[in-house]
């Protein structure tokens, strides 16, 4: 016969040990395409899991500093781990105060995703490589022949499952500008779009 149980049973739950999810907010200047790919983006069962990610639309379709300005003041909110901001450098003529955009965001822990011309050059990236230069409108022409699109708004089912070739093309780009002294806002093309993924996306960090 076994030993008797000594006292009554404990009723008290076990503390789980599942970690917490991490809390990222994204401010967009698109109404569209990018709003679009976040969203579904954030909806994959292996992010859902493991980050909990907001999507900031700017109404007025800002500029890159009223984004960061906006970023600047939710950073404080003790529930959020990551801000982060993504915009557009724009080419052939490059989106006003960028140099102090990117200023703001450093003096107050803001991270960036910019893509340089525009966020389509990110998609390509999903699709094939681009090494050289763009203008804005090349780039969304070239975007939208890639994926048959009439408009701005994408199926993000088309490019998702070719993310992480489109971070590993990414991060080419970037390691060629920094080899050839390129420097931004001069470094297109290059979206640094691969680095709010691997912050939102255990597999890539």
């Amino acid at each position: 016969m076994g030993e008797r149980r000594r006292g009554p049973k404990s009723l008290k739950r076990k503390v789980g040990t599942r970690r917490e999810r991490r809390t990222i907010v994204v401010f967009c200047e698109g109404e569209a395409s990018e709003p679009g790919y976040l969203e579904a983006l954030k909806r994959l069962p292996e992010i859902r899991e493991n980050t909990s990610v907001t999507v900031e639309i700017d109404p007025c379709q800002g500029v890159p500093m009223t984004l960061v300005e906006s970023a600047s003041e939710r950073a404080g909110d003790d529930g959020v781990d990551e801000c982060w901001c993504v915009f557009d450098v724009e080419s052939p003529k490059n989106h006003p105060n960028l140099a102090e955009a990117v200023r703001l965001a450093e003096q107050n822990g803001i991270r960036l995703a910019v893509s340089n011309p525009c966020f389509e050059l990110w998609l390509i990236l999903h699709l094939r490589d681009q090494t050289a230069y763009l203008h804005t409108k090349d780039a969304e022409s070239t975007s939208r022949k890639l994926d048959g699109r009439k408009g701005k708004r994408i199926d993000p089912t088309v490019y998702l499952p070719h993310r992480h070739v489109a971070v590993q093309r990414a991060a080419a780009l970037t390691d060629r500008h920094e080899r050839n002294g390129t420097v931004f806002p001069n470094d297109n093309p290059s979206s640094t779009m691969y680095a709010l993924l691997a912050a939102i996306e255990p597999a890539l960090r």
